[in-house]
């Protein structure tokens, strides 16, 4: 198991490029980021926001239908790779403080204070610029 200071959150379009069905580059560095998980040698975490947002993400686009979003998202939640973390009353509060600290979306303010209330303080994300927090190690696999 991945010790928790090296623990990283897969973002939610490290999960969109890792599913899409056109082959690509980021598809590729996506895959090989899931596959270390999938083959047991790095655990990662996933939050609830991020399914949420991958789903969202993948159909309103159109890269894949509602059933096989759904599956997905099936796999995802019963593969024990995958630390789960999820938001509560106490982390929305948070996460509005963080956004007026910061000046960050709601959203992305929501996810970093569900980290830090596990533990969590690195995540893979195309979106580095968004997640600037002091506290957050952002990495781009991409570049």
């Amino acid at each position: 198991m991945t010790e928790s200071k090296d623990l990283f959150l897969i973002d939610s379009n490290i999960l969109v490029y890792a599913f899409e069905k056109e082959e690509s580059i980021k598809k590729d560095k996506a895959k090989n980021i899931l596959n270390q998980c999938i083959f047991g040698t790095r655990d990662f975490a996933i939050s609830n926001q991020n399914l949420a947002e991958f789903v969202f993400a993948t159909t309103k686009k159109g890269k894949l239908d509602v059933e096989e979003a759904k599956n997905l998202v099936i796999k995802m939640t019963q593969f024990e790779g995958f630390k789960k973390i999820n938001y509560n009353a106490k982390t929305i509060h948070l996460a509005l403080s963080t956004m007026q600290e910061f000046k960050a979306s709601f959203w992305d303010s929501l996810l970093v204070a569900t980290m830090r209330e596990n533990g969590i303080f690195n995540i893979y994300t195309e979106n580095v610029k968004d997640f600037k927090m002091p506290w957050i190690n952002a990495v781009n696999p991409f570049t």
